[in-house]
Formats: C-alpha cells, structure tokens, sequence
C-alpha cells in the first residue's frame, strides 16, 4: 500500500511538472453597429505566447473574389490562410471585415472597417501606437481609402496589388474616393500620408489592375520626401498577396514602425 501511494505521489509530481499547453492564435467573431446596421466580422487573436506586452493589430482588406455575407469567404485568400499556417507564432491581433455583395471599400464598408478595427483594438487592449492596414487588389484600394479617412490611427501601410483609379471602364466604382476631383491624386494621397511609412507590393505582369498607379504614387511619396518602398514582382501576375504575407521580411518591417 506504501509502495503504491508513492507510486501515485510520484505520478501526480510529473503530471504538474509539465509544461501547461499555450493556446494558439484563432478566429474569433464579432460584430459592430454602424448607420444602425449590425455588421458581422472576423478577428485572429494571437497566441499569448507569440508577443510580449500590448499587442500590435493588423486591418487586413480582402480583395473582390471574398465580398459577400457569410462573414467566412474574407479567411479563404490573403491573409487568412497564412494565419491559419501561422497559429502559433504570429505575434499580432487582425482585423479581417467583408465588403457585402457588388459594394467597395469606400462609404460604408470603409467606415465598417475602421469601426471594427477600433472595437477591436479597445476590446483586446492593442498598442495604439501599433496599428497597422494591408489589403490585396480591391483591398489595396481599401487601404488607401481608410488611410486617408482615419489617417491619425496608423502606423504604417501594405497595400498589395492595388492601384487609384478603376483598373478597367465596367468597374468605375472600384477606385480611391477620397482623391476624387483631385487635379493629381497621386500627389493629393502623398501629400496627405506623407508621414506614414508605405510599403507597396506588385507583379510586373498583373494583368488586372495594372502597376501604373502605383508607380505614379511612389514618385509621388518620393517628392515630398516621403518614407515609401516599393517591391515588384518580375514574374509575378495578379497574386501578388501570397508572397507579400509570406515575406518575414515585410512583416519585421510593418511591426517595427510606430505612430508618429
């Protein structure tokens, strides 16, 4: 009986001896009221073990082919997937809002984004001083569009594949409103964001939103001295997002940079 008391002593030391499990970054839902409408979203919170103190908080803007109402279709391109690889060690929390039906990230859904992005950065207590917006294809439109509404709540932008004015005449509606009538949009953005650290991505061979615009916005940000880069693919299409989001060099950079 000695011996088997022991024995049990002996087992429950071991099974406190180890290591409790750290759980590891998930999507979680949420909602937010804007013009009396509720509106449905996603949030990835990290795993505690992946940051130290407040963590940094991503706004990440799907692109056309994710718009719609499930609140599940903005996780299927982009960032999303390379969260799901990244459960463990991504080390920020992300926004990640749906644009309904035929709409834009302009009017509503911009101002949904943005309500979102700030529900979440008081419900998670995120680094104020840490927020950050990236979008790929209509979303690079986005990030342009938030920006420039809320420009004091961001540190830094990654727009991937995005471009200023509509890429093609059927979609005139897919373009940055904020620099409408602007005699040089181009300009008008830089002159606005100055400050903010950007970071553009592209392929040289997108065949669906051309990479003029955003060689006009870099010569832009240029002039007025502003902290820009720009990457572009030399055999990359359209799908430029996928090795943006994998670069651990992108991501070093954008969680480096700090409100001014």
């Amino acid at each position: 009986m000695e011996r088997a008391l022991l024995l049990l002593l002996a087992c429950l030391l071991s099974a406190c001896a180890k290591p409790r499990e750290v759980m590891p970054g998930h999507f979680v839902e949420r909602q937010v009221q804007v013009d009396g409408a509720s509106h449905r979203y996603q949030v990835f919170v990290p795993s505690p073990a992946a940051y130290a103190g407040k963590p940094a908080l991503v706004l990440f803007l799907h692109g056309s082919g994710e718009r719609g109402n499930d609140n599940r279709a903005q996780l299927d391109a982009g960032l999303g997937p390379y969260l799901r690889q990244h459960t463990r060690d991504f080390p920020a929390l992300v926004v990640l809002p749906q644009v309904p039906g035929d709409d834009e990230w302009t009017q509503t859904s911009a101002r949904v984004a943005l309500a979102a992005q700030q529900a979440t950065r008081v419900e998670f207590d995120a680094d104020p001083q840490r927020v950050y917006a990236t979008g790929m294809s209509m979303g690079g439109y986005g990030t342009w569009e938030v920006a420039m509404l809320a420009p004091e709540r961001f540190a830094a932008l990654v727009p991937v594949c995005g471009a200023v004015h509509p890429p093609r005449p059927e979609r005139p509606s897919l373009r940055v409103t904020q620099v409408d009538g602007a005699a040089d949009p181009y300009a008008a953005i830089a002159q606005r964001l100055h400050g903010m650290p950007v970071w553009l991505f592209h392929g040289a061979l997108d065949d669906v939103v051309s990479t003029h615009d955003d060689h006009q916005l870099v010569a832009a940000f240029k002039a007025v001295g502003a902290p820009v880069r720009y990457t572009e693919y030399p055999q990359g299409n359209h799908n430029a997002w996928d090795a943006t989001y994998a670069d651990p060099a992108m991501w070093a950079w954008l969680f480096a940079q700090r409100r001014r």
